[in-house]
């Protein structure tokens, strides 16, 4: 097979053949479906009724993270310990960059209920228990792991640095330099200024690493915006292109701030006590450092958000999506930013608000 990964655009013909290839029987059927802002999703169809997720990764040369990598991998190890509320892996193959996963028919979870929230807790508690079993080892960190506060500081100038290369265009970018010289860097220095504070309060190290023994395995992009609701009622968790290694605070973090779905104050205080019954006893620092990591990974979310100001981003999520309009999505995502940014700013002034 040639690579398809490399390919900026492919026929349907060809991506059926190489979906055939991999599945060993013919599709009749591949059709286009929502992915992800780095690859291309599609529904393979065979003679016999069946279906299966077929998905394209795109180039390592754009992105160099083994997405197909951490994917597959999580998964086959969920399957192995009989994890069900993930997807089966089918085949894959690294010289084209696909993979064929089992179809979930299913519907989005919004608005989620008690229940699903409930059903989210047990994956993470699920998560949780298989810490320790034979294979984790082979698991690698996921994708912008950050296992100190110091890494998590870092990470936020690492994002923050990378819009510096668009000074030199003139190309309706004042607005984000605007928010990003005035009113990102003046709570970005406060929410610091306090992080250090309450490490300190709890007697923490601000720069060392966890023990691995705190570390979780994290689907890294986990939320109800990745997830599906079966027939049967059942949630299914989708989406493990950054599976690894993590700090439960950043799970904990991510779900809770995710801009791809909104929870409201009662399941989000749900899901935060929840947390604290599957990490607080093995880890006696884990409510304060969540408490005060919180607002910097608010800051992460808020340079997140505004990827699609930069080129390379761009250029990944118009092949993923297809035609978007440059202006009207980055003025969306700069008005997301800066309600982000004042929920940060709430949460330093009064606190993060979980209970």
């Amino acid at each position: 097979m040639s690579s398809l990964a490399s390919q900026p655009t492919l026929d349907s013909d060809a991506l059926r053949h190489t979906a055939s290839e991999l599945l060993g029987l013919p599709v009749v059927k591949l059709e286009a479906t929502h992915g992800g802002g780095n690859n291309r999703l599609f529904r393979a169809d065979v003679a016999n009724g069946g279906s299966y997720a077929f998905k394209v990764y795109g180039s390592r040369e754009d992105d160099p993270r083994d997405r197909m990598g951490a994917e597959v991998g999580g998964l086959e190890f969920l399957e192995r310990y009989n994890v069900s509320a993930v997807p089966r892996v089918i085949a894959h193959d690294r010289e084209t960059g696909c993979a064929l996963y089992e179809w979930i028919e299913g519907a989005p979870v919004n608005p989620p209920s008690v229940i699903d929230v409930d059903a989210a807790l047990r994956f993470v508690a699920e998560l949780q228990a298989l810490g320790g079993v034979d294979g984790t080892e082979r698991l690698p960190l996921a994708s912008a792991a950050t296992l100190s506060a110091d890494a998590v500081v870092k990470q936020i100038e690492s994002r923050r640095a990378r819009f510096d290369v668009l000074r030199a265009t003139d190309d309706g970018m004042a607005d984000l330099f605007s928010f990003l010289d005035d009113d990102f860097a003046a709570i970005r220095s406060s929410t610091v200024t306090a992080a250090h504070s309450a490490f300190a309060r709890a007697n923490l190290d601000f720069n060392s690493e966890l023990r691995q023994s705190q570390w979780v395995l994290s689907p890294s992009d986990f939320g109800f915006h990745n997830t599906l609701r079966r027939k049967s009622g059942r949630l299914a968790f989708i989406d493990f292109e950054y599976f690894g290694w993590d700090d439960p605070a950043k799970l904990v973090s991510d779900f809770l701030l995710h801009p791809g779905m909104t929870l409201s104050r009662p399941f989000r205080q749900r899901f935060y006590k929840g947390a604290m019954a599957v990490y607080g006893d093995a880890d006696a620092a884990f409510k304060a450092r969540l408490n005060a990591l919180y607002p910097l990974y608010g800051l992460c979310w808020c340079l997140i958000i505004l990827n699609e100001f930069l080129p390379d981003f761009w250029a990944r999520r118009v092949a993923a999506a297809g035609t978007l309009d440059a202006s009207v999505v980055r003025s969306r995502q700069l008005q997301k930013a800066r309600r982000m940014l004042a929920h940060v700013e709430e949460s330093i002034e009064n606190g993060p608000r979980f209970d």
